[in-house]
């Protein structure tokens, strides 16, 4: 049935009242402070009568910049309830691409995490400024917005129903900023309808309900942490608890115990790379025994994905393995995770294998800012280095060049005042979605690279960087990896590194403690990038081979622009800001 959001958050209320919907930390204090569906609902009224009384009408659009916190689920709701358009921002990226984004969306209102964030955007062109968090002059605190509200829902019984009765599902409700991975930021157009129509795919791909458990921390720019773990949850009753920061968000785990953990492929990579590193702390002996079960358990899982019984041979020694090593890294996460998640980027499918094999297998989906969550592997059977099967209602087909196209009832409406950009995307009914993809005969949808960062070398060869990349991103020396070579004779790659492993390594005695830009130069550190690249290019056609590299003094960034705010690399800014190693790569072209 079709339905606004704020329809979807009063059934919520009306079927959990007074259990708890949101749970946020106290700064500095051991407890939390709890939101419960009938408090949600209220605050959501007020905000959205506080608006109207603003003088915010329906349409009008309303910006959020925060991290991801009780307040901005209560302001996001609040906005789309009053008939208006919620644009979240991404907080990491620097003030001025802010204040042009605040500017390019025409924001009648901006919600801002709290006093810092209002002076460092306050310069941009937007009428009502509403801090989260604190109070500053110039700005109005959320609760004396709140306050607004009551009393104009106080004063005039029919303010508030005859407010609500304005938004129809065919309404926009978000205005998303796209990532800009491939490019430069779009603003996308969702409605309720869309969204909602996500929300109801849920009970069937994802099922949840309030006995389970989620942990929230990605940006709430972003549609996975959106619609999984803001709008979905609302449909399924389920409670968020708030991150208090990454920092502690591993402790937060342990502590919280979570069901379901949705976190990007950056997190999976690095706890892999400390188990790594706490390996080779151990005696050999050990290691061997580890990397030993690691085999018996990536061959077990292999027989399970065919659907053929283990053999008695493995089964016996990998329950030992198990309870030995494997067991160790799911306690991490509390003991009771029923789904692990990996979302708002590409996952590697030997860092799928890995967790599969220690018997904690990672969930991947598919979605885009312009399509909705798409895809999701099943949970009782996902298959490592696809994004699964087309959630119901959603179809999927292929151009003839291989690009994935989606048509669902979650695709977006169009770009805000890109009529062309639009039209590019959204073809009789489907969304091109950029990406190159195929499909197996169960169904199972396996992304091969980005249409736009396809590698065609001087000799006509066609590379996927994301398939070369993934296989180094296996190595723990390796934090970030750049593939290079279009219209090139030979591929080369551009490295950082991880400098907790990189001072593990031998020979490094005399660099501990020093900047990781002399660590990354060290001999040790260049030698074992060295053998990296050998280990790596014995898995790959000699054309895909890296010839060269360049190990860099520093981590990419998101304030050079280098990532997005979900870690994704932006290689167009990358290489635009390490051309000069790039030029020496080339020099003297063999």
């Amino acid at each position: 049935m079709s339905r606004t959001l704020y329809q979807v958050l009063r059934e919520a209320a009306e079927r959990y009242g007074d259990a708890t919907a949101l749970r946020q930390p106290k700064p500095g204090q051991a407890c939390y402070a709890t939101c419960s569906w009938n408090e949600y609902l209220c605050a959501v009224q007020e905000i959205a009568a506080g608006l109207r009384r603003l003088g915010l009408v329906k349409g009008d659009i309303a910006a959020l910049n925060s991290e991801t916190r009780m307040e901005f689920y209560q302001a996001d709701m609040g906005i789309v309830a009053g008939g208006c358009i919620a644009a979240a921002l991404y907080p990491s990226y620097l003030p001025q691409d802010l204040i042009r984004t605040l500017e390019l969306s025409g924001a009648k209102a901006a919600f801002v995490q709290g006093p810092a964030e209002f002076e460092t955007l306050r310069a941009a062109p937007v009428r009502h400024w509403i801090l989260l968090t604190g109070r500053a002059e110039g700005a109005m605190a959320l609760e004396d917005l709140r306050r607004l509200g009551r009393e104009a829902i106080a004063a005039d019984p029919r303010f508030l129903p005859r407010m609500l009765a304005e938004t129809q599902p065919s309404d926009h409700a978000v205005l998303y900023l796209t990532s800009g991975a491939t490019g430069e930021p779009k603003m996308a157009l969702v409605t309720h309808q869309a969204i909602v129509s996500n929300i109801d795919m849920g009970p069937v791909a994802l099922p949840m309900g309030p006995e389970d458990s989620l942990i929230a921390f990605l940006p709430s720019a972003h549609i996975t942490q959106r619609v999984v773990m803001e709008f979905l949850p609302i449909g399924s009753g389920t409670p968020v608890t708030f991150s208090e920061s990454l920092l502690k968000l591993p402790q937060e785990i342990r502590k919280l115990r979570p069901t379901f953990l949705l976190a990007p492929p950056r997190m999976w990579e690095r706890i892999y790379c400390s188990v790594c590193t706490e390996l080779r702390k151990r005696p050999a002996v050990a290691r061997k025994a580890f990397y030993g079960g690691l085999a018996l358990a990536l061959a077990a899982a292999r027989y399970r994905r065919a659907g053929k019984p283990v053999p008695w041979r493995l089964r016996i020694p990998l329950k030992a393995a198990d309870r030995l090593f494997f067991q160790r890294v799911r306690e991490r996460f509390g003991g009771r995770l029923r789904v692990a998640a990996s979302g708002a980027a590409p996952l590697g499918k030997d860092l799928a294998e890995f967790y599969e094999a220690i018997g904690m297998p990672l969930i991947e989906g598919y979605g885009l800012t312009e399509g909705g969550v798409a895809t999701l592997n099943p949970l009782d059977a996902p298959r490592p280095g696809s994004i699964g099967k087309a959630l119901p209602g959603v179809e999927v087909r292929f151009s003839p060049e291989g690009e994935l196209l989606v048509k669902s009832p979650c695709l977006f409406s169009g770009y805000l005042n890109a009529p062309e950009a639009t039209a590019e995307v959204l073809r009789d009914g489907w969304l091109y979605t950029g990406d190159l993809a195929l499909i197996d005969g169960d169904g199972y949808v396996f992304i091969t690279g980005r249409k736009k960062e396809l590698i065609v070398s001087s000799t006509g060869k066609k590379i996927h960087p994301s398939r070369v990349e993934n296989l180094f991103k296996m190595e723990p020396l390796v934090s970030q990896v750049l593939l290079i070579g279009d219209r090139l004779p030979y591929l080369t790659a551009l490295f950082t590194i991880n400098p907790a492993v990189a001072e593990g390594l031998k020979g490094m005695e005399e660099w501990k403690g020093r900047p990781a830009s002399e660590t990354a130069q060290a001999p040790p550190v260049i030698e074992e990038i060295r053998r990296a690249v050998a280990r790596v290019n014995k898995h790959l056609a000699p054309f895909e081979q890296v010839r060269k590299h360049c190990v860099l003094a520093r981590d990419f960034s998101i304030e050079r622009g280098e990532l997005t705010a979900t870690m994704k690399v932006r290689r167009t800014h990358v290489m635009r800001n390490f051309q000069e190693h790039i030029d020496e790569l080339y020099a003297g072209r063999e």
